[in-house]
């Protein structure tokens, strides 16, 4: 069995408490989009409800920044730590997409 390192340890932990917050993040952005659903439905101000959506607009790039952070510091460590220059490109070729899919 695989003894782990105390950065190895800290990778996880960070890995597992970013996920966390992120799922946070989506449970809190699925409640204000339900309520930004009865805001339209019941005709509230135009204003309020853009606010409602910005709310859920934050919250999903915070929630993507965590899940970012956590694959950064887990599984694209992992693959840089490998001796493939095969994996290490595949790493970096995903990390590229979802960057450039983000500031779409």
């Amino acid at each position: 069995m695989k003894q782990l390192s105390l950065i190895g340890i800290i990778t996880i932990i960070m890995k597992s408490t970013s996920k966390e917050k992120a799922k946070i993040n989506f449970k809190k952005a699925r409640s204000h989009v339900d309520k930004i659903i009865s805001m339209i439905e019941d005709d509230k101000y135009c204003i309020e409800i853009m606010q409602q959506n910005l709310a859920v607009i934050g919250l999903l790039r915070s929630a993507n920044s965590l899940i970012m952070e956590g694959h950064l510091r887990g599984c694209f460590t992992d693959a840089f730590n490998s001796k493939s220059a095969k994996n290490h490109e595949e790493m970096i070729d995903e990390i590229l997409k979802v960057t450039k899919m983000y500031n779409k």
